[in-house]
């Protein structure tokens, strides 16, 4: 090889390292400036949930961790506030003097000249749209076992739908005199209240412990490591953490796979299978550091619920099979 071209190519090699270093530093620079805030937000029901974000104003922070208010509910800082020095964010029920009240919204048609001559006194004919309040109803679920002290839970409040309802009105000397209903539109749906029964909650020395649907029992802390596991493995949905907590629950029903476990959590635990035993990502998501969605799709899960039947899964584009959050669910061979 000739000297030129031996230059020629140190050169190149001189430049490439030269972009590569530029590269590095620019992405160094640009991580660094990025400033993540613990944020502690506090439900309604009083559940209180704390979150790593660079976001500052209220309402992108309660959208990245997929929360929503209800119609009779507020939040403390408001939504276009930013971010208080105490990093709290409140949710709250709105008082009476708050709730936006049903609106009457009129519109008068006169009725013909032959049909006023036809009586002594005028009669006029309203069309009147009213919005009317549609009451929530309250379902209770009996999932407690044995014969023990019961107590009720409450693990969905109840919200009033709204519904449009149209009457015709009729009105003579400016008193009603008969009033119809021609026509009705549901604006937002009731949602039920569901209260569960179910034992009561031991108390050790190790804290409290709950048993699921009479099968597995856990105290807090157990709990929370299994929403952390689930979070990490999938948190952008409730059907997607749903479906995480389903395939461990799967496997510690399957004789199959009974050597790694017969409890959710166990199976979680057993080498090489879930994010527990292959890194240590999920830490950071303990002591609730994950979207409530994760933690209600868990406690359904242990009391019954399920979404699939199947028994491994895979990031997408690494299998074939059902697509679920983001994760491709499948049973192996």
């Amino acid at each position: 090889m000739k000297n030129d071209d031996k230059a020629s190519i140190s050169l190149k090699k001189i430049i490439c390292i030269a972009i590569l270093f530029i590269f590095i530093m620019t992405v160094a620079v640009t991580a660094t400036n990025v400033k993540l805030n613990n944020v502690k937000i506090i439900l309604t029901s009083g559940y209180e949930m704390n979150v790593l974000t660079s976001k500052k104003q209220i309402s992108e922070i309660l959208e990245e961790n997929h929360i929503i208010l209800l119609e009779d509910e507020k939040v403390i800082p408001d939504l276009t506030s930013e971010l208080s020095d105490n990093n709290t964010i409140k949710i709250t029920k709105k008082t009476e003097e708050e709730i936006e009240l049903p609106e009457v919204v009129e519109t008068s048609e006169d009725i013909s000249v032959e049909q006023i001559l036809s009586t002594y006194d005028t009669i006029v004919e309203k069309l009147v749209v009213e919005k009317v309040k549609i009451p929530y109803e309250t379902i209770t679920k009996n999932v407690a076992t044995g014969a023990g002290t019961k107590q009720d839970k409450i693990v969905q409040y109840g919200v009033d739908g709204l519904k449009e309802v149209t009457y015709k009105i009729k009105y003579q000397n400016e008193k009603e005199i008969e009033k119809k209903e021609i026509s009705s539109k549901i604006i937002r749906k009731p949602v039920d209240k569901i209260v569960e029964v179910r034992n009561k909650q031991v108390t050790t020395r190790s804290g409290t412990v709950v048993r699921y649907a009479g099968k597995w029992s856990y105290s807090e802390s157990e709990l929370d490591l299994l929403c952390a596991i689930t979070a990490q493995e999938c948190s952008s949905s409730y059907n997607g953490a749903l479906a995480v907590i389903t395939t461990a629950c799967n496997r510690a029903q399957s004789s199959r796979w009974k050597s790694r476990g017969t409890d959710p959590l166990s199976q979680y635990k057993a080498k090489g299978q879930f994010c527990y035993s292959i890194d240590n990502h999920w830490r950071k998501r303990l002591n609730g550091n994950y979207p409530a969605h994760v933690k209600q799709a868990v406690i359904d899960a242990l009391n019954g619920k399920r979404n699939h039947n199947y028994l491994s899964f895979r990031a997408a584009g690494y299998a074939n099979g059902v697509n679920i959050g983001g994760n491709v669910y499948f049973n192996a061979m």
